[in-house]
């Protein structure tokens, strides 16, 4: 796979309050417009989403996938990887959440994407940098209002 793309952002919220918007993974298409819908199909025994089936269109990517999320190291990163997708063959990624004050936030968000059609690096790159960026904006907006 390719390697990953990053954004972070500074969110004037206390980190408790990111954790909450980023932890309800059935709640993001409240707040991200990349999101049409989102369907828990599994959660581990302290009732963590484990996998989730969304409804993405961001830009001139629009798939259905299945992503499996590993809660080994949170609070403070949250990963996710592809089970499974109509178009995408790869798909890793993680929130990486810290508290900067008790009043502000900062998310770092990585993201790695192949696709099963052939796509320049240069143009895929550019899509998940596109995609990083305004799932950021989106949750800075929301976790501050």
């Amino acid at each position: 796979m390719s390697d990953t793309s990053t954004g972070t952002i500074s969110i004037e919220a206390p980190v408790a309050r990111v954790q909450e918007i980023l932890f309800d993974l059935a709640s993001y298409p409240q707040w991200s417009t990349s999101i049409k819908s989102a369907e828990v199909q599994s959660s581990d025994g302290e009732g963590r989403v484990t996998s989730v089936k969304l409804s993405i269109e961001a830009g001139v990517m629009k798939d259905r996938v299945t992503l499996d999320y590993d809660w080994s190291n949170a609070p403070g990163r949250l990963e996710f990887s592809l089970s499974d997708a109509d178009l995408l063959t790869a798909m890793d990624g993680a929130y990486v959440i810290s508290e900067e004050d008790e009043e502000s936030t900062k998310v770092t968000y990585e993201l790695t994407v192949a696709l099963s059609m052939p796509v320049p690096a240069m143009m895929r790159k550019k899509q998940e940098q596109m995609v990083i960026d305004l799932a950021l904006k989106e949750l800075k907006k929301f976790a501050e209002s």
